[in-house]
């Protein structure tokens, strides 16, 4: 039986959880249920519940999945299970209940359809993209599914249509910008990547040919957002102008990254560009039913 402090082990599960990217991950769930919803009402708090918790149980999963590989490199090498603050049994039953309660509150207060969505992304992230990081560099391409998935769960949660065009722009949008960040996490950990035996298109590809990449997906990534500001998803003009102001300010940011030299470049600097412009977009995109009713435009 694994030890642990009093009080410790609620930190451990926070750890386990992953909270600061399920969080992240549960907001993305709002703005879904908020741009569907033309409004703000309590009804998106079940389902952003719900999300969080799935993502807090796939998270628990991940991690006993990775197990192994997380003893080996310096950035992970400290989490729960590889330095055995608590035991596999343990994290199994805290990944069980968790997945629990979240497709439970998710059924009871937005219906099948959003349940679905919740259990695929589950699906794909634990028996699809953790497998496939393991077998090929490119497992960047069909991971970043999973993050298109919770606001389109927020999306149908207040009535949107699945397969609406306005829901695929928004589904495309959280799918495409999550490309370059990870290629940049590749940039960043890549060699500790390759101790832990993953295959890392840090190892199959020069760094200009990643920053190359990168440049082009986040040419991709503010286009999607300025075809977010002319479509009908934003509720005010204002946000819209906002949007395509953040989309060119965020190539711009990007300009000089493919004539960047290798031992001077700061991946991690670039990394938290991208992802300060996903949540200026998300904000800007949440409050424009605000922007809306004060401005009336």
């Amino acid at each position: 039986m694994t030890r642990y402090r009093s009080g410790s082990l609620f930190y451990i599960i926070l750890e386990l959880s992953k909270v600061k990217i399920t969080v992240a991950v549960a907001f993305t769930t709002i703005t879904g249920y908020i741009l569907a919803a033309r409004g703000y009402n309590p009804g998106f708090v079940l389902p952003t519940l719900g999300i969080f918790f799935l993502a807090c149980g796939s998270s628990v999963i991940n991690h006993l999945q990775e197990r192994r590989t997380d003893a080996l490199m310096a950035r992970t090498s400290g989490r729960p299970l590889p330095s055995h603050k608590i035991s596999i049994l343990q994290a199994l039953i805290i990944a069980i209940m968790e997945t629990i309660a979240g497709s439970a509150i998710l059924l009871f207060s937005a219906g099948k359809e959003a349940l679905l969505l919740g259990l695929f992304a589950m699906l794909w992230y634990n028996g699809v993209y953790t497998i496939l990081k393991r077998l090929t560099p490119n497992a960047v391409i069909p991971g970043s599914v999973i993050g298109s998935i919770p606001p389109l769960v927020g999306w149908v949660s207040a009535g949107g249509n699945l397969w609406s065009t306005e829901a695929g722009m928004l589904a495309v949008f959280f799918f495409i910008w999550q490309v370059p960040h990870f290629y940049l996490l590749a940039l960043q950990y890549g060699h500790e990547y390759e101790i832990a035996g993953l295959p890392t298109i840090a190892t199959k590809w020069s760094p200009a040919k990643i920053r190359n990449h990168i440049f082009f997906w986040i040419i991709l990534t503010a286009g999607a957002a300025i075809f977010i500001s002319i479509s009908p998803l934003p509720s005010s003009v204002i946000s819209s102008v906002l949007i395509v102001i953040s989309s060119i300010l965020l190539v711009f940011s990007f300009r000089n990254i493919r004539a960047a030299r290798n031992h001077d470049f700061k991946a991690f600097t670039y990394f938290m560009k991208i992802n300060y412009f996903v949540l200026t977009i998300t904000v800007i995109l949440i409050a424009g039913p605000l922007l809306h009713s004060i401005f009336n435009i």
